[in-house]
């Protein structure tokens, strides 16, 4: 008798902590039911990436003087730089240079310490391919331009804070009828052009 009220007591308070448990997941899950559902229907619309972001790495040949300063910074001495020795000039002929993107951690070291600045981060983060050895960029590969979201015409760029009214820092708090809040970027660059006069004189038009 004595070891069976304390377990009718232990019993019920476990029963309440999971009700209790209970209760505050079926409130998290109700909240969200009433919410608009913020999603991107990808791949025909983008964010846009901040201006930080560490991206794909640019790389420019002719800038390069095969330093080997990207190497040493690497945490895991990633780039792989081809050089030979002129005999005659008594320089560093780079040969060839390549970034595997399947190991790289973009911590962009190698950006930060180039003394010459061939290396650059830039927004292009879509490298998904079938065969991991054609994450391996070799000079070439990593001199091509990089991708813009903005200038891709079918893509419709999204920077979900720029699409929100002023005070909203929540999207869940826009009505669900508005489909898209805001203004586009398109649509405030129209607006902050200024209003020209066709009716003006030309001759007091000021020139360039």
């Amino acid at each position: 008798m004595k070891d069976f009220l304390p377990k009718v007591n232990s019993y019920i308070k476990e029963a309440f902590s999971a009700g209790k448990y209970l209760f505050d997941g079926f409130t998290v899950t109700f909240d969200h039911l009433r919410r608009r559902p913020v999603t991107v229907q990808y791949p025909y619309e983008k964010l846009i990436p901040s201006e930080r972001y560490r991206g794909r790495i640019h790389y420019e040949f002719d800038k390069c003087i095969a330093c080997e300063v990207c190497v040493r910074v690497c945490p895991i001495n990633l780039p792989v730089v081809d050089w030979v020795m002129n005999k005659e000039t008594k320089k560093k002929e780079l040969r060839n240079y390549s970034i595997d993107f399947g190991v790289c951690i973009f911590c962009g070291n190698c950006v930060e310490y180039c003394p010459t600045n061939c290396l650059s981060m830039t927004e292009e983060y879509e490298l998904a391919t079938f065969d991991r050895h054609n994450l391996n960029f070799d000079n070439i590969a990593l001199g091509r331009l990089p991708t813009n979201v903005t200038t891709d015409p079918s893509v419709k760029p999204l920077r979900e804070l720029a699409y929100l009214p002023k005070g909203v820092m929540d999207p869940h708090e826009v009505p669900p009828s508005d489909v898209r809040v805001g203004k586009l970027p398109e649509e405030v660059y129209d607006w902050m052009k200024p209003e020209v006069n066709d009716n003006r004189d030309p001759a007091i038009t000021p020139k360039n």
